[in-house]
C-alpha cells in the first residue's frame, strides 16, 4: 500500500500562481493507493493566486477511480457562499467509515491568528485488512492550541483502540448503529507544524495507557537516526526561513514490521511543502 501525504498550499507556486494541474501531475507520477492532502481550498479568491475554484472537486475529478472524503474545518460564508479550507483523502480502496473530528481551538492571548483545525479519519479495506487512515493539519501560530490538538488526537486514538477491543457486531441494531469494525491499527499523517523532538512531537508519541497501541514515527522505523529530510523550506519559498521538517507519517506499533519505505519527494516545487510517501506491505 502506497500512501502520499502533502500540504499542497492550495496549489500556489512560488510565483504566486495556482496550478492544481501541477499538483495532480505530481500525484499521478507518485502512483499512490491513498492520497492525503492538506490546505485544499474552495471559493477563496482572496488567497494568494485567487483560489476561487473548488479544489476538492477538481482533485476528486482527476482521480475518478478513487473514493473522495473531505473535511473543511474552516468554513466561512460570504454572500451565502461557503469558503472552505481543509483536508482531503482519496482512496482506491473500499471505505466503510468516515469520521470528521474538530480539534480543540482554545483561546490563546499569546497566540497570533489561527483557524479551526480538524482530523479526517476513514476506515479502509487495505489489502491486509481494515485500517484507520487519518490526516490532519495542526495549528502553526499557537503552541497552546497545537498541544491541545495533539492531546485530542491521542484521546481519539485511545477511544478507537478501546472500541476495537469491545466490538461485537449486532445485526438487530438499526442501520445507523451498524458502523462495523473500527480497528485500533492506524496510519496518521499530515502537516503537524512541529519539529522532530519538539515538546508536542514527544507528547504525540509518548506511551499511552495499557491496551492503547503506541504511535511511532515511521521515518525512524526506516531510517533510524539518519538526518531527516526537510519537508518545507526548499525551492526559494519565503517560508520557512530554513529547510525543516513539519510533515510526518505515524503508524501504530503493530504496523512497524510492515513499513518498507518513507521518503520525501524533494524535486517538485508545486507547493511550499514537499510530498511524503509511505509504503506498507
Amino acid at each position: 500500500m502506497r500512501v502520499v501525504s502533502w500540504n499542497i498550499h492550495w496549489g500556489c507556486g512560488r510565483d504566486g500562481r495556482i496550478r492544481i494541474h501541477a499538483i495532480i501531475d505530481v500525484l499521478r507520477r507518485l502512483n499512490p493507493d491513498v492520497v492525503c492532502l492538506q490546505e485544499v481550498a474552495a471559493n477563496h479568491p482572496e488567497l494568494e493566486g485567487s483560489a476561487s475554484a473548488n479544489q476538492f472537486k477538481q482533485l476528486g475529478g482527476a482521480f475518478g477511480g478513487f473514493h473522495l472524503m473531505e473535511h473543511a474545518p474552516s468554513e466561512i460564508y460570504k454572500n451565502n457562499v461557503p469558503r472552505l479550507f481543509g483536508n482531503l483523502i482519496l482512496s482506491k480502496y473500499r471505505i466503510s467509515q468516515v469520521h470528521r473530528h474538530l480539534l480543540p481551538w482554545p483561546a490563546d492571548p499569546e497566540g497570533a491568528a489561527g483557524m479551526p483545525r480538524g482530523l479526517l479519519e476513514t476506515v479502509i479495506d487495505a489489502p491486509t485488512g481494515k485500517l484507520r487512515l487519518l490526516t490532519t493539519h495542526l495549528e502553526y501560530y499557537s503552541a497552546r492550541q497545537r498541544m491541545a490538538q495533539v492531546q485530542r488526537i491521542r484521546d481519539l486514538h485511545a477511544e478507537a483502540c478501546a472500541r476495537a477491543r469491545l466490538f461485537q457486531p449486532d445485526p438487530n441494531l438499526d442501520a445507523p448503529f451498524q458502523l462495523g469494525f473500527r480497528p485500533g491499527s492506524a496510519v496518521l499523517c499530515g502537516d503537524f507544524n512541529f519539529a522532530p523532538g519538539a515538546e508536542d512531537y514527544q507528547a504525540l508519541v509518548a506511551p499511552g495507557e495499557q491496551g492503547v497501541l503506541g504511535l511511532v514515527d515511521a521515518w525512524n522505523v526506516v531510517h533510524g537516526n539518519a538526518t531527516r529530510a526537510p519537508t518545507a523550506g526548499l525551492h526559494g519559498y519565503p517560508w520557512p526561513a530554513r529547510p525543516d521538517c513539519y510533515d510526518y507519517f505515524f503508524v501504530t506499533d503493530d504496523l512497524t514490521d510492515r513499513v518498507r519505505a518513507v521518503d520525501v519527494q524533494s524535486e517538485t516545487a508545486a507547493s511550499d511543502h514537499q510530498p511524503i510517501v509511505l509504503e506498507l506491505v
